[in-house]
Order: C-alpha cells, then structure tokens, then sequence
C-alpha cells in the first residue's frame, strides 16, 4: 500500500466521519488510513449501514415468537413460519434521498433492493407495497416528484414481474423537499431452503453475479445519511440506475442456483456495495475475504478501488461456492446470460483484503465494520419538544361546530389524502403472477395466495404521521394497531411486523425524543399484538437544512395469514337492507383529524382516542364474528372518520347508507372524529339475533348505525347527497390536479 495516498482528518470529515470516528479507525488499524481504507469505513460507519444512532433503542423491540424463523439482523429480511412447511420473508426499506433528486430512478431501485433482499434467502417475491409522502399535491415540484416515483415504481416491478397489492399516498407541506418512497416485498419459500447471507470455508470462491459495476450510487449510503440541501443536486452520482429485466434473470438466476446446494453464502449488493457484502458475510462467518478488484467486471474504464468498492450498482449479488463446485454454478448464470466471476476467496484472516492488480490497496478487520461489531454505538441526547405540551392543551370546545357539515363531509370526500388513489394504483399491474386475491375485491388489506396450499398472506402498510407528530408513542402505537386491524377486517390473523423509521437529524435532541418514543409505541403494540418486529430500516436525515424534519413517520409493514384463503372478508356492503353496525365506541373526539387539520387548519393537537386493551379485545370479536360468517363486510374506521368509511364501504356496489348519530356525541366528531378501534360491519337481518348473541358475550361495545340503501346518503335522516355524486368526485381528484 506503498503508492496510497495517507487520509487527514479534513477527508474524514467531507466522508461524513467525526473526529472521534477517525482516531478510533486509526486506533483499530494501528496506522493512518489510505483513503480507499477510509471511503470503506465512512460507508460502514454510515447511519444507514450502523445503524450507530438507533441499535440501543432498535434491540429493544419484541423480536421472538412461535412463527419466527430469521429474527430482526439475522439476515437480510425477517422469515415467517406459514405453516405446512411453507414460509414467508418480507421487508420494507427507504429510498427517500435518491427518489428526491431523481424520482423515476430513486423510487425503482428501491423496489430493486428490497426485492434482492427477498430472493437472495431463497424466496420468490410475489407481493410488493409502498408507502408514499410528498408536500402539497398542488406545488408543481411535487406533482413531479409524484408522477417520477410512480412512474419508476410502476416501470421497475411490472417489468420485473412482481405485483403491487397495494400502498399508501399521503400529502403534506412537510414532505415538500424531503419527499418518503418506502418499498416492501413479500415472498415465500420452502422451510428449510433459506440461504443465509455468511462466509466461511477457507480457498471457497467468492463470486460477483448479475450486472457488471459501474460509477452511479458511490457514497449512496453515506448521501442517505445526511441532510437534504441546495448542494444535494451535486449527489446525482449518488442515484443507482436500475435494470428491471437484468433483476428477473437475476432472480431466475439465483433460485436456481440455491437448487444446486453448492451455494455457502450469498448476500445482495444495496447500500455500499461490494464492501457491505464482504465484510457483513465474513464478519458473520467468521472468516476473511483476498478480493481482486481487477476481476469485477465493470463497465467503465479506470476505476479506481474506492468507486470499485462503494459502486452501488444495481441488480448484482455476493456468492459464497463450495470450492470443486465452481463449474455447477457458473452454468447456471451462464444459462441466464449474466455475468459470473470468481473475484477472490474466502480466507481464515477475519480480515479482508482489497488488491487492484497485485497491489494491496486495502487492509481492514471485517468485524470492525458492521452493526453488531465494532460500528459505533451511540446513545443520543434527548428531549420533550415544546410543541408536544402545547399539543396537550387542546380541548374540543374550543372548535365550533360548523353549521353545515354536508359542506365537511364534501371536503373530506375532494382531499387528496382521503379520495381515491386509482391514479396511482392504476398504474400498477396487481395480477402479474395471478395470485393476488384483493384486485376486484376491496379489502382492508391486500390478500395474496399461497401456490400450492389452501394459505393465503395478507399484507397492509400503515402510518398516519400527523398522529405521530402529536404523539410519537400512542402514534405509532397506532400505526401498529391499525396496520393489525386491516389484517384482521380482512379474515388475517396479524403475525408480524417489519418498519421503515423515517424521521429527521438524530443529532437534534427533539427529533430523537420523537424516534425513541415511536420505538416504545411500537414495542408495546407490538408485544400486545404479538408481532414481532422482523427487521426494517431506519432512515434518518429525512430533512432540509431549511425547512426542518419531515413529520416522524415510522412505517409499519405487517404480514397476516389466512389458513383457510376462503375466510378472506371484504370491506363493501353487499345489498340493501342489510344492517350496518359499529363494532367499538365512538368518542368526542377530532384530536389530529384530517376534519381538524384542513378544514379547520388546527394542527396543533394530541393524537386521537386510543385505548390498545380495548382495541385488542376489539380485533378478537372481529375476527370470531368473520370465523362464524356473521358478518358480509368488514372496514375500518381510520382516515376520515366513520363517514369516510361509510362512502368506502358503501361505494364499491353503489349502494349508500341511512345512519343515526349519537346523541350524546357531538356530531362533528362522529361523524369526522378519528378516535381508534373502531370497526363498520354490515349483517343480514336474518342474522342479527346471532350477530348480538355473540357480541354480548364479549366486553366490546357495538352499536346499530343504521341500514344499507340503494343509493341515498342520509344522516340523521338528512341527505348528504347520493352515492353516485360522491363518487364521482372521490373517483377523480387526483386525476383532476394531476391532469392525466
């Protein structure tokens, strides 16, 4: 390493390192690090590879339970036990930074990676889901950044060939720089057949499959560890390209060289390429890598080692072999038309070794790098915002009534973040691969069935941010209950989760506060739930040096299962006369509502009702009263409030609904509120006695709303229009602002 040039701690800063990080590199190496050594330490050592900021407060969560096969850091994705020998691996990801400098190809290497997540354990993806934020709908910039993320999204997984089941599209002025892209697949594989991303057997060759290397997304990861500004435009490199139809041969690939049984390890190449997959794979083997960077195939000229080693380029995956077993792999690739070169091997050093023809350009411990080893962990000061005591002082009073409410109600129904998101969803294929079960059927969550079995899984995205900016703890409680009550209003039983942590600079004090109180809502909805949290992402820096954080938004993927696919419940009413009941209590409450935030402009409120005994035992009667087949649909009341889940139900069929309110319920807040644990339900007559037996003997409150008509909208028998009216606006908002 005669001819590599020494680093200062001026270069370790412009890498993102602090001064404290170069002496311990320093310390570890017992010398002064060449650059190559340093860029390799700075990505490591990046939030989004260490994890630094949120390890202690991430160990925290519930990581065990029966169906648990791959718990949280164990491997790639998290791996649940179906059933019948078969199980499903899911995960959910960011790719916010790239989607708000380059949208198309920000937002579809994201769904790139997290598929490669999914199929490098061996698992075939047959569901994906997304969870998008931007600011206001209306500001040119956004509609551009809109259309670019849901157009590379769109692009990327239906030439891939993968479905999209379904997703969430939220607006507000706090995403307008700094817009959130989170991507989640789901797959499923043979018990027993998982593939683990390790490194061991001494002289084992170590390959680099898929696309040849290249310059786009170096320091990709170190780029997402910081905040977004004016310069940020100069971080275009930073943004991988992505390759759809390279991904499916790769995929094709890849499960057919596991079949071989010569694989040892493999791991993908996302976030700080090849050198995350050597030093995650030998650290958890623990072995050692010799890696020539002469023998990557590239597709530029002249790279140098550092851009060989930090190139995030896409749709390429790390192979461990059984030396002897070389000939069986590469046929395989060879079949597929992808590269496939033995670029090093597996040595017994736990240390891995970098050469660019001959020369030893890199010399660095494995363990020393990754999350678990000896990465930095920090413990981050926090505290209480002044805002989250303001919050506190809001009561109901102090908002009129307003006089008309068919005037909210029509609001409601026109907000982009209430209507129809067809124009998005439109765009998606969700019946590549024919098994998803929710198309044509509306439904709480998207149910997908299992080939082969009489399973099917039942996948939902949620979290209402605005909830968890009032309150991070009960916020993100209840994205984990909400996520859970989708599982459950679908026929699913919720098993698991995985997240995606979107919040601002960890080093602001109040930000953190926000992070650790949303991990401990989620420890205690999770472990009351018993969903496990199988691994995720944390995305910090989600902020411009302008404007300030986005809202907290920690992401919840959830995964259910059906054993019996025939229980899948749907969530629109299915003729008139039926009966329509609340099942849960409503409360005087419009606490962060949609109705408060834009119709009334209060933002500034404590999240809505939530009792999560009361919300658990609510799921349970729910899910008895689908068993029993009492019930013809199920939905919950979430964004909107009960109104809003009336029109939803009641759309899908043209029929409408004639209710009754409360009395002792201010009206607003019935009709608007979006106090939680609350589900609409509608039953036959013939079946209402049977209906009430079974409630009685549960602890949940329930109450009778009214009927199902043919069409009409009437409250309190006053009309608020007809079905057809109302649909025809909730239908086409977004088509209307965004012009196509």
């Amino acid at each position: 390493m005669e001819n590599q040039a020494l680093s200062t701690l001026e270069t370790a800063k412009e890498l993102g390192l602090l001064p404290e990080e170069f002496d311990r590199i320093k310390q570890i190496l017992g010398r002064i690090p060449n650059f190559t050594e340093l860029s390799i330490f700075s990505v490591m050592w990046s939030e989004h590879c260490s994890y630094k900021n949120s390890i202690t407060w991430l160990k925290t969560l519930p990581k065990d339970g029966p169906r648990m096969l791959a718990k949280a850091g164990e491997e790639n994705a998290g791996l649940v036990d179906l059933g019948d020998g078969v199980a499903c691996c899911f995960k959910i990801e960011s790719h916010n930074h790239p989607s708000a400098l380059e949208p198309y190809q920000g937002a579809a290497t994201g769904v790139g990676g997290i598929n490669r997540d999914i199929f490098t354990m061996g698992a075939r993806p047959i569901a994906q889901l997304n969870s998008l934020r931007f600011g206001d709908i209306h500001q040119p910039k956004n509609q551009w950044l809109l259309k670019g993320v849901v157009k590379g999204i769109s692009h990327y997984g239906n030439a891939f060939g993968i479905p999209t089941v379904g997703g969430e599209l939220f607006f507000d002025e706090c995403y307008t720089v700094n817009p959130l892209v989170n991507a989640m697949s789901a797959g499923i594989l043979t018990v027993g057949e998982m593939v683990s991303a390790t490194s061991y057997g001494v002289g084992n060759p170590v390959y680099i499959v898929g696309s040849a290397t290249g310059k786009d997304g170096i320091h990709g990861a170190a780029f997402a560890s910081k905040d977004i500004s004016e310069d940020s435009v100069n971080d275009l490199p930073a943004v991988q390209v992505g390759d759809p139809f390279q991904e499916k041969l790769l995929l094709e690939a890849t499960l057919e060289v596991i079949k071989t049984g010569a694989v040892v390890g493999m791991q993908d190449m996302g976030a700080a390429g090849i050198i995350c997959s050597n030093s995650e794979m030998s650290a958890k083997g623990e072995h050692g890598m010799r890696i020539d960077l002469d023998k990557v195939p590239m597709r530029q000229e002249n790279m140098k080692p550092f851009e060989i080693l930090l190139s995030e380029s896409q749709e390429r995956m790390l192979i461990v072999v059984e030396k002897g077993r070389e000939k069986e792999v590469e046929a395989v690739f060879d079949k597929w038309d992808l590269n496939c070169a033995i670029i090093g091997e597996v040595t017994d050093t736990k240390r891995l070794h970098y050469y660019m023809h001959g020369e030893l350009v890199a010399d660095v411990p494995a363990d020393d790098l990754v999350l678990g080893g000896g990465a930095p962990v920090y413990n981050r000061e926090y505290r209480e915002p002044a805002y989250y005591q303001e919050n506190l002082k809001f009561t109901l009073d102090s908002v009129p009534e307003p006089a008309d409410l068919k005037a909210v109600a029509a609001h409601l129904v026109s907000h982009p973040n209430i209507a129809s998101k067809r124009w998005v969803t439109d765009q998606y294929d969700s019946m590549i691969g024919t098994a998803t079960m929710t198309t044509n059927r509306p439904c709480d969550a998207a149910v997908v069935a299992v080939k082969g079995t009489d399973k099917a899984i039942a996948l939902t995205i949620d979290c209402n941010a605005r909830y968890v900016y009032a309150d991070p703890q009960k916020g993100c409680a209840i994205a984990v209950a909400e996520a859970a009550r989708n599982i459950t209003c679908a026929g699913g039983e919720p098993v698991a989760i995985t997240n995606c942590l979107n919040f601002g600079n960890p080093y602001v004090p109040e930000v953190y506060w926000q992070f650790v109180s949303a991990i401990k809502g989620m420890s205690e909805a999770c472990t009351k739930f018993q969903t496990p949290v199988t691994g995720g992402n944390v995305s910090f820096y989600n902020q411009s040096s302008d404007e300030g954080p986005v809202f907290p938004t920690p992401t919840i993927g959830m995964l259910g299962v059906l054993d019996d696919k025939n229980t899948l419940m749907t969530s629109n009413f299915k003729a008139e006369g039926d009966l329509i009941y609340l099942i849960g209590e409503s409360q005087n409450d419009i606490a962060s509502s949609q109705y408060l935030a834009s119709f009334h402009n209060v933002t500034a409120a404590p999240a809505p009702y939530f009792d999560l005994e009361k919300e658990y035992d609510m799921h349970q009667v729910v899910k008895q009263l689908i068993k029993e087949k009492l019930i013809q649909s199920a939905h919950d009341v979430a964004d909107g409030g009960l109104y809003i889940a009336l029109l939803e139900s009641a759309m899908p069929n043209s029929l409408g609904f004639a209710i009754e309110s409360e009395d002792d319920i201010r009206k607003d807040a019935f009709l608007f509120g979006e106090a939680q644990g609350r589900v609409v339900v509608s039953v036959k007559l013939e079946q209402q006695e049977a209906f009430i037996e079974l409630l009685a003997t549960s602890t949940t409150d329930f109450s009778l709303l009214g009927t199902v008509t043919s069409g009409a909208l009437l409250v309190d028998e006053e009309s608020f229009g007809t079905i057809k009216e109302a649909n025809a606006v909730y239908q086409n908002v977004l088509h209307g602002i965004l012009g196509e």
